[in-house]
């Protein structure tokens, strides 16, 4: 997932601006990009895959003047974008995932349009999503029609000399918030990217609506609503822990999710409560809190120097990354039966190999691991995270049970079959723990405190928000019952 920023300053934006979007460097890995409308349009892209956001673009800054500027750390795609058009010169930038990007692009080119920019040989989707809008009457028009067009999700920020036009994704997968100070207006992806530059929350943008921000405030051009799904494992993992999302804390929700796991945990004994750095920590504090036993830091993350190990585009790096970045102390693993509090278990790969091992190499006596959130089932299609259901943890166990892949999973969701125990065990004794325990889908929604139906659940169910919209409106339960149990479908 992408995150972006812009501002717009009655004097000069490049600090805030410069500020603004590193505040987002723990989401995307790849490319840092900057633009700042002045008496021209001031534009700057770095790969960031090897440093950081604020080393790349700390000369930069310095050199670019202006009253309204944007910024991206982008997942995936260079950016932002210049474009010449009939509606006049922009710049933009995108957060999200096209599907039917293929799709598209045959279709533009077949009508005669080229594409110049070029991501790792690919097509760029900002630039797919900058063409798409310039075929509306103007910018309003256009974005509404490239929402028409794709699917998956797309939050921009177009930088015009009307001023930015932001615009939330219609599913409400993505946020964007608007904060202001006395001399300027910024829309963020992350609220904690506004404290400490002196913004405060004012808006938090529906999906689909479409706002200009300018000197003189904020116009909205078009009104959002509809199916409003945000994106859950903003909450669990994606998000900063200061960040608010449709006014719910990223670190009070996962204190709440640990405090959940340890009211299901009264049948283990243990000696130490720890987390995986860094967004493992307020599951394991939360965890701590409600069972009374000690948190402690058995494995310690070398921040300096080691991102995230799950965003990284090759399984190489992110084992390097994951091999590197935590250090045991063995003093405190030792003879010690330890709960490791987990924000998820995506690959498993990474927890096996590079911190259960360790943890039994310095003693451990006991390792009951507990990921915050129920069982990956299906790959992301709203953002660049999981790339293939075949590598996914729990799809692994299902292929090693049955012999084969299945369509059908349901039983496997189903939180009270005998068929999901099966998986879970196999995935315990992949993985050489003691005791393997998910958060249950209920209590999970619960710790997030949104209904179910205003969730992106698709991760864990296989349900898209389209059929919850759908069902929802007909009047069918796409939701999860009493007993836990969920239907799928796409």
């Amino acid at each position: 997932m992408s995150g972006i920023f812009g501002v717009v300053s009655k004097g000069d934006c490049s600090e805030t601006l410069f500020y603004g979007v590193d505040y987002h460097s723990h989401l995307g890995t790849e490319f840092g990009g900057m633009a700042i409308l002045g008496e021209t349009f001031q534009r700057h892209i770095h790969n960031i895959s090897h440093s950081q956001f604020k080393s790349k673009f700390f000369e930069d800054r310095r050199a670019m003047t202006g009253k309204k500027g944007i910024g991206v750390v982008s997942d995936n795609n260079e950016q932002p974008i210049y474009i010449n058009s009939r509606h006049g010169q922009f710049c933009l930038v995108t957060s999200g995932l096209v599907e039917n990007i293929d799709e598209l692009v045959r279709e533009q080119m077949a009508q005669g349009y080229s594409f110049s920019e070029v991501t790792k040989g690919g097509i760029n989707v900002t630039e797919l999503i900058a063409k798409l809008i310039i075929q509306g009457k103007d910018l309003v028009d256009g974005i509404e029609r490239m929402f028409d067009r794709i699917h998956g999700s797309c939050s921009l920020l177009l930088l015009h000399r009307d001023g930015i036009y932001a615009a939330r994704d219609r599913l409400g997968y993505t946020p964007l918030i608007i904060g202001t100070r006395d001399d300027a207006c910024a829309v963020t992806s992350e609220t904690s990217a506004f404290p400490n530059n002196r913004f405060k929350i004012s808006k938090y943008l529906q999906p689909g609506e479409i706002v200009l921000m300018t000197e003189d405030g904020l116009v909205q051009k078009r009104p959002g609503g509809g199916c409003n799904q945000i994106c859950t494992f903003l909450w669990i993992y994606t998000g900063f822990p200061a960040s608010d999302y449709e006014g719910i804390n990223t670190e009070i929700v996962r204190e709440r999710c640990g405090r959940a796991m340890a009211r299901k945990d009264k049948d283990i004994q243990i000696d130490v409560v720890s987390g995986i750095p860094d967004s493992g920590l307020a599951h394991a504090l939360g965890y701590a809190m409600e069972s009374g036993k000690p948190f402690r830091r058995p494995l310690v993350k070398y921040t300096p120097g080691y991102g995230r190990s799950y965003t990284p585009p090759t399984q190489e790096m992110r084992d390097l990354i994951a091999t590197m970045k935590l250090i045991p102390i063995k003093e405190i693993i030792e003879g010690n039966r330890i709960v490791v509090c987990e924000d998820s278990i995506v690959r498993g790969t990474q927890l096996k190999n590079f911190t259960v091992n360790k943890l039994w190499e310095c003693g451990v006596r006991e390792i009951h691991v507990r990921p915050a959130c129920p069982a990956l089932m299906y790959p992301c299609r709203f953002c660049l995270s999981t790339r293939s259901i075949h590598e996914l943890a729990s799809r692994k166990a299902i292929r090693a049970i049955e012999g084969h892949d299945l369509e059908d999973v349901s039983e496997y969701i189903d939180e009270t079959t005998e068929k999901h125990s099966r998986m879970i065990e196999w995935i315990r004794k992949d993985l050489n723990v003691t005791t393997l325990r998910y958060q249950t889908l209920k209590d999970m929604i619960a710790a997030v405190g949104l209904p179910a139906d205003r969730l992106c659940l698709y991760c864990w169910t296989g349900i898209t928000p389209q059929v919850w919209a759908r069902e929802s409106h007909e009047g069918k339960k796409a939701a999860v019952t009493v007993k836990g149990k969920v239907k799928t479908g796409v």
